[in-house]
């Protein structure tokens, strides 16, 4: 009996849930607000008790809900809203893995600005905003991006000092270079009691990583460098430097000139630990890491996600002749340790 291949149709569907797909941004922003997830969490599960709980029309909390159910933020049995297991674990005030925060920095009028006029930061290769964009110095975005991501970066922070060894050093001497919030150096203090940090970055961003670093008891092993880590006088004598989420906002002969840089001011056997977004050769896998040169384009003047061979050419051009990656547990990104 003959049979009839398959034959796909052409279907306007993912165009059609592309170009609304702002709409799933703007409902979890306002879930969040409202603190939706952490009134479920807390036993309010219907439109009407929510809406009592959150302070909003029934019919808008229906609504609301019914949609993240759509889009798998929420379950529904009968008339009963419930957490998923991510939406519990990271969406739900009271859970230790918090990262509502994130949804501040994330959908800030300064990053949604970038993408305004994609079709003109497309044409030109580059932002659009400013000659520098989201680098421009003591931009006020830091400060956001620091207060607001931090909850999303402890977990990793945590798995790069185990990976660079923190547990067993020494009397380590530490750069966080664009420190932040500061977690990355703070994780290495906490697991080496005798590690000294240095935080760069701007003045702003570094009373984040202070008041943080106050929190983590580690006040008296901390210390900060003010300015831009391509103006600012370094120091040497470094066992460790961080490099996290830096690089990918430069291109390659700017990454290049300040890993020679950051050659100079390590110990004769230092290292590197530098965790980025590393997409495949083909740079269209995996998804998270590809897609982030996208966020680069309408963000920064010239930055990308770099490939691993990309990475490495860097550092061997700047003086480093071995380097290491490594995955990161449940994190799209990759560590990569460089050794001089």
């Amino acid at each position: 009996m003959a049979t009839t291949a398959h034959i796909q149709q052409p279907s306007p569907l993912r165009i059609f849930s592309t170009l609304n797909a702002h709409q799933q941004t703007a409902a979890l922003k306002a879930a969040v607000e409202l603190e939706l997830f952490t009134a479920i969490g807390e036993g309010a599960s219907t439109a009407k008790a929510l809406a009592k709980r959150c302070s909003t029309s029934e019919r808008g909390m229906r609504i609301l809900c019914d949609y993240l159910v759509i889009h798998e933020f929420l379950t529904k049995e009968g008339t009963d809203y419930h957490l998923t297991l991510d939406s519990a674990t990271f969406l739900d005030r009271r859970s230790p893995g918090y990262q509502g925060s994130v949804a501040k920095f994330l959908t800030s009028p300064s990053v949604l600005e970038t993408f305004r006029d994609l079709t003109a930061v497309v044409r030109k290769g580059g932002t659009v905003i400013s000659d520098d964009g989201s680098v421009s110095a003591d931009n006020a975005l830091w400060v956001e991006f620091a207060r607001s991501m931090a909850p999303m970066t402890a977990a990793p922070a945590e798995s790069i000092a185990k990976l660079v060894g923190a547990q067993a050093g020494g009397k380590w001497k530490v750069l966080d270079v664009a420190a932040g919030h500061g977690l990355f150096g703070i994780a290495v203090a906490k697991q080496n009691p005798q590690a000294q940090i240095v935080a760069l970055d701007w003045a702003n961003v570094l009373k984040v990583a202070a008041e943080n670093a106050q929190k983590a008891g580690v006040t008296d092993r901390f210390r900060t460098i003010t300015g831009s880590a391509f103006e600012a006088d370094l120091g040497t004598g470094y066992d460790l430097i961080l490099l996290t989420n830096f690089l990918h906002h430069f291109d390659i002969p700017t990454c290049e000139g300040l890993l020679r840089k950051v050659h100079k001011a390590l110990k004769p056997d230092g290292r590197v630990a530098t965790l980025e977004f590393v997409p495949n050769e083909d740079r269209v896998s995996p998804p998270v890491p590809a897609a982030f040169s996208m966020i680069m384009l309408a963000m920064t003047a010239h930055g990308d996600a770099y490939t691993s061979a990309e990475l490495e050419g860097m550092f061997r051009n700047a003086g480093f002749p071995r380097s290491e990656l490594h995955p990161l547990p449940a994190s799209p990104q990759h560590l990569m340790i460089s050794y001089k």
